[in-house]
């Protein structure tokens, strides 16, 4: 990890495995994420060229609305929650007992090619056996196509125009507004009722959790991530969801870090640096969970968790209303139930 700062791939592959939760640049890119398609809601409606421009500034175009779709497991997930299929995905699918892993949402898993399941997997055979017309993933940094291998990169774009979308240097809402936006252009219903009440939930959610911050002011919560060997504490602000959350009143540990890092790094004698009523655990099939940690006597002696007051972290969420609206009422809960111990 000593080369966590010059190496941008191996940050990207130390947040994958677990250990930068929320790895972004600095909020003051955060209007980039703003601009939406002039096609919005209207893709499957037209006749004629598709256009739809991302993130990164860049226009994806096609003669036709794309149909043959392969995309990040997780932004998958998200376009199935608004009706649109992905023929292809890469990134974590399948747990090692082959039920679905938790980035999957919704998917059947069962039906779509996996093209790669871990980080620096990507079969370029079987994805242009797909005839791909439309490549899409995630963005945590400028211009780095989340899952797709720096090694054979050049050779995966030059076989179907891409899609990046923000996961980092945005919020959740504006997150979602860019999923659906390329969601309709691709012929979604975005207004059906089934988003609409998804729309509805997230923002009932949203209310319970500013709510629920604004009734417990004193209660500090710690993002945390477990390796084997290191406990990692994350800067709030660097991702989208606890950004979010830090919007809406929730207050966070803020760790020390070093210059261009994202995240704190912690022996397991030192775990209990920084005092925290909850501890928000990262939820990834890459990370070790609370109940792989008990042998270690030091977060055993953490007051959140002698408290009970450990829950997960989506660290990746799916981006859809349908998705998102569950991560802040358990979050809100947690803060409604939860009791200073720090």
């Amino acid at each position: 990890m000593s080369n966590l700062r010059t190496s941008p791939l191996s940050r990207r592959g130390l947040l994958a495995a677990g250990g930068a939760v929320g790895l972004g640049a600095v909020l003051a890119a955060c209007g980039d994420s703003d601009e939406k398609t002039s096609d919005s809601g209207t893709g499957a409606e037209k006749a004629g060229p598709w256009s739809f421009k991302d993130d990164r500034g860049q226009t994806a175009k096609a003669d036709s609305v794309p149909k043959n779709i392969v995309a990040f497991v997780g932004v998958a997930a998200a376009l199935h929650d608004y009706g649109i299929e992905v023929k292809g995905v890469f990134g974590p699918t399948k747990t090692a007992d082959g039920k679905a892993d938790v980035q999957a949402g919704d998917l059947d898993i069962d039906k779509v090619e996996v093209l790669g399941n871990v980080w620096g997997e990507f079969n370029v055979e079987k994805y242009t056996g797909l005839a791909p017309e439309l490549l899409v993933t995630a963005m945590w940094e400028k211009d780095a196509l989340w899952y797709v291998p720096d090694q054979s990169k050049d050779k995966i774009l030059k076989l179907a125009p891409s899609v990046a979308l923000w996961a980092a240097q945005t919020t959740i809402p504006k997150a979602i507004q860019r999923h659906e936006d390329l969601a309709a252009s691709l012929g979604a219903d975005v207004k059906a009722k089934k988003v609409t009440d998804a729309k509805a939930a997230f923002e009932k959610a949203a209310a319970r959790l500013r709510a629920a911050a604004k009734s417990q002011p004193n209660i500090k919560v710690l993002i945390g991530s477990a390796s084997q060997d290191l406990f990692y504490v994350s800067l709030a602000k660097m991702s989208a969801d606890t950004l979010y959350f830090q919007e809406l009143g929730v207050q966070f540990v803020e760790p020390k870090i070093k210059e261009g890092a994202f995240f704190e790094e912690l022996s397991w004698e030192n775990v209990g640096k920084h005092d925290a009523d909850i501890i928000m655990m990262d939820n990834r099939s890459s990370a070790l969970q609370p109940d792989a940690l008990t042998s270690k006597p030091t977060w055993a002696q953490l007051p959140a968790v002698k408290a009970g007051q450990v829950i997960p972290r989506t660290t990746e969420p799916i981006y859809s209303y349908d998705k998102c609206a569950p991560i802040l009422d358990a979050l809100a809960e947690a803060m409604e139930n939860a009791k200073k111990v720090s």
